[in-house]
């Protein structure tokens, strides 16, 4: 019931508009157009940029007296300040996963819990479940190393940033 109000509204919105529409024509004048419909030849929109330098023609300042950073795109460095405030949270999540795949067979999301599925699979004949859980299994192998290694290498640059002041370079 609602629907057909809500049709029957808007038809008669829609009605209403093209009305005033079809009066604005017979009376032989034409709705002027907007100032932004009708481009000057400074206000060419060239993508974004004006130049060939990447420059807006503003001067560049974020409004607070430092430069802009990171505008349009553009590499300003290496997000060392960044990834020295996110590392603690990766390190968290690092953790938890690898916790999780070295887990107990109880544990959703273990590698020993996959290869007890895939007993149970084999027992019961199910060639096709057991086909697809040892990829499964094969891929869960394989992410133990890598997050590993990833673990590692998050500990060094944890050092880093604690000798070079949290990436922040002034």
């Amino acid at each position: 019931m609602h629907r057909g109000k809500s049709a029957a509204l808007a038809l008669a919105a829609t009605a209403a508009l093209l009305g005033t529409a079809g009066l604005a024509q017979a009376d032989g004048s034409a709705p002027a157009p907007s100032p932004s419909a009708t481009p000057s030849a400074g206000d060419q929109d060239t993508g974004g940029k004006d130049s060939k330098d990447g420059k807006d023609g503003k001067d560049g300042n974020d409004g607070h007296g430092k430069r802009a950073k990171g505008k349009r795109g553009k590499v300003t460095g290496d997000g060392a300040e960044a990834l020295c405030k996110r590392a603690p949270k990766i390190d968290k999540r690092l953790a938890r996963a690898l916790k999780r795949l070295r887990g107990p067979e109880t544990r959703r999301g273990s590698i020993a819990r996959v290869k007890k599925r895939i007993e149970y699979a084999k027992k019961e004949g199910h060639t096709e479940i057991a086909t697809f859980l040892n990829d499964r299994l094969k891929f869960r192998n394989s992410l133990l190393p890598t997050l590993e290694k990833r673990q590692k290498d998050l500990a060094k640059v944890k050092e880093w940033c604690t000798a070079h002041s949290n990436g922040s370079t002034t």
